[in-house]
């Protein structure tokens, strides 16, 4: 699990901004949304061009020097603070493996280029390494994990990918479970293409990935359940491709006659049924195309039925309500700084409030 993280310097962060999933309250309610001490289940509220996308941005930077997935650096363009004079970017990671701490830092000054980078267990420096220089600390990593690799040689790769790729270490091992786990974390939003962060499908897009893994019936039920009342129908057409239909008189193809919101619930379905494989599920603007009965449904499906840690951007405060959440899993990001409703008010918030009337009255801007 991910019990912590902080940037500095990065986009439109120029100060640090830290997000603690540790910080969990005695909430006797809507218990599911905290797990072992971690907050489970997040929603982060923010006005226009508060940073929630960067911060996502932010957070997902790590699968980009760790493991081999998606390269697409677009999401990556002005990297640095504009108004910073300071070179780098800072990012820091706290995971627990079931009772291990690993404390994970870098530098970068460019997505795919490290500048350095440290890695601690239970407060041990097991290593850290200046790629601009090429000197380093490696006592710890000797002792604890290793004393079969050298480094005596300059590194242009992340020193723990370069370990696990190198070292004969078993599954168990903390490492070898920061790069299962990075490898797992996925991004992606509802507004605009088939485009994700992180952990991938071997299809192009979602609606070949339904055709192609017979999920043709289930989808029509998903959309029936969320109140979308078609009926589909996966035909040949002329040149031999499948195509997704929605079966009236006259057929549809369904990436023409698709809805905003469809197409995003369509989204929604793809990774919702790879939820047991994801480690970490980051979805930006969720709900911007839905009803909010329907925002609730999604909702009340991740909290219910996915394992792993859930973090959603959203501009909807119907969902700010102790029925569907709880005040320490509510995040308001403001003027570079990310707090939950627990953490912005002197109010001791119980679970008779009103965060909704609360956060709209202004008693979350402290």
């Amino acid at each position: 699990m991910l019990k912590y993280f902080s940037v500095r310097n990065f986009k439109n962060f120029k100060e640090k901004i830290e997000f603690d999933f540790s910080d969990v309250r005695d909430y006797k309610f809507n218990e599911r949304c905290a797990k072992n001490g971690v907050l489970h289940k997040i929603i982060i509220y923010g006005k226009n061009a508060s940073g929630k996308t960067n911060l996502g941005y932010a957070l997902f930077d790590i699968t980009y020097h760790l493991v081999d997935k998606s390269k697409d650096y677009s999401f990556y363009q002005n990297y640095i603070n504009a108004d910073s004079d300071e070179k780098y970017a800072e990012f820091c990671y706290i995971f627990d493996f079931e009772g291990v701490q690993l404390k994970y830092e870098y530098r970068k000054d460019k997505v795919d280029k490290l500048v350095y980078e440290s890695l601690f267990l239970d407060g041990l420096l097991l290593f850290e390494y200046d790629f601009r220089t090429g000197m380093g600390n490696f006592e710890g990593i000797r002792d604890k994990v290793t004393d079969t690799l050298r480094f005596d040689e300059k590194f242009d790769i992340s020193l723990v990918r370069y370990i696990v790729n190198n070292t004969a270490i078993s599954r168990d091992s903390p490492i070898k479970k920061i790069i299962d786990f990075v490898s797992n974390m996925l991004w992606f939003r509802s507004v605009g293409d088939d485009v994700n962060m992180g952990y991938q499908i071997n299809e192009n897009n979602v609606i070949d990935y339904i055709i192609n893994q017979n999920f043709v019936d289930d989808f029509e039920r998903f959309l029936n359940e969320c109140g979308i009342k078609e009926k589909l129908i996966c035909k040949e057409s002329p040149d031999g491709k499948k195509v997704l239909y929605f079966n009236k008189k006259r057929l549809i193809p369904f990436i023409e006659g698709a809805s905003s919101g469809t197409t995003a619930l369509s989204k929604f379905f793809v990774w919702f049924h790879e939820a047991d494989i994801v480690s970490f599920l980051w979805i930006d603007e969720f709900d911007a195309f839905y009803h909010y009965e329907l925002a609730e449904k999604v909702v009340s499906m991740l909290e219910n039925e996915v394992k792993c840690q859930v973090v959603l951007t959203s501009h909807n405060t119907n969902l700010l309500s102790n029925k569907i959440m709880r005040p320490d899993c509510y995040f308001i990001l403001l003027d570079g700084k990310l707090k939950s409703v627990v953490n912005s008010t002197e109010r001791e918030l119980r679970e008779g409030h009103n965060l909704e009337k609360l956060y709209k009255s202004g008693e979350f801007d402290g």
